[in-house]
């Protein structure tokens, strides 16, 4: 079973990598920022002087002819959701492809989970819903998830964005926890079905680039293909001109986005899958602390 030993080797290694981030920076941030869903009823006691009267349950106080109190406990655990692009233009990559770094951010999210006792699902998704595995807790859950996001062979090359989040809101009976990861090159039409999904659950999306998707350099004339629908073209990169008119796409583009995310008041992360996401998540962490506080 030589293919099998090297996925395991694949997840050990993710597992290793991603520990001392989930350890260091991610652990603490993340149990504070993504709390459970409130207080569940615990038990009834007898008052005593200085409780909080408006905890008394007058239903049993009036059987007990004693005043009781209810008390409750802060119920921690979430559900995870990790909706998680394998369409053909995620395999692009110019030091290394942007799933690779999308399944390393997916894990030191899950390990995070993991870490709070937190049920986590996945869903891999092109222009359909290809694989999902309801949530639940545990260590070999986890890296059950992380195989699969390592050797999962997508069958379709598209993406779907508003199909993958219409399935979500069909499966995910109470609120949760939603990242999404992609390049998001999918149809807008996303926002719409985004919007109704914003409204009960809490969704964090994560733009995962290439340095090449944000600039293309002087290398003379090459060709370029989609990944997605094959299409190819030849370009001559020493045109200036055609340069600065591609990154001017490629930030509007962004901008779009991230306008668009604004008014959905779903958080935006930019990533480069050439570049560390350490700091663009403890940025994240720190505004949404912030934003607790306030």
């Amino acid at each position: 079973m030589p293919q099998t030993k090297e996925i395991i080797k694949k997840v050990k290694k993710i597992e290793i990598k991603t520990k001392h981030l989930v350890d260091g920076l991610l652990q603490g941030a993340y149990h504070s920022v993504f709390r459970g869903r409130g207080i569940e009823f615990s038990e009834v006691r007898e008052y005593v002087p200085g409780d909080d009267i408006r905890a008394i349950d007058w239903n049993v106080t009036a059987r007990m002819n004693h005043p009781f109190i209810k008390e409750f406990i802060e119920e921690r655990d979430l559900t995870v959701y990790i909706l998680f692009d394998i369409s053909a233009s995620n395999e692009f990559g110019s030091m290394k492809s942007k799933k690779e770094s999308a399944i390393e951010l997916s894990a030191s999210l899950m390990f995070a989970a993991l870490r709070n006792n937190d049920r986590i699902g996945l869903c891999l998704f092109t222009d359909s819903v290809e694989r999902f595995i309801p949530p639940r807790k545990g260590r070999k859950h986890v890296l059950l998830l992380i195989r699969e996001m390592i050797n999962y062979n997508a069958q379709n090359k598209s993406t779907d964005l508003a199909n993958a989040l219409r399935f979500l809101s069909k499966v995910a009976k109470k609120r949760s926890v939603v990242f999404i990861i992609s390049d998001f090159f999918t149809d807008e039409g996303f926002l719409k079905t985004a919007r109704v999904l914003r409204n009960r659950h809490d969704i964090i999306a994560i733009n995962m680039n290439d340095i090449r998707e944000w600039e293309i350099p002087d290398v003379g004339c090459i060709e370029l293909e989609d990944e997605e629908t094959g299409e190819q073209m030849l370009v001559d990169t020493s045109d200036e001109e055609f340069r600065k008119c591609y990154s001017g796409l490629i930030d509007e583009r962004n901008s779009r986005l991230s306008d668009a995310m604004k008014r959905l008041k779903i958080d935006l992360i930019q990533l480069k899958s050439d570049e560390p996401f350490e700091i663009p998540l403890k940025k994240f962490f720190a505004m949404r602390e912030r934003r607790m506080v306030r």
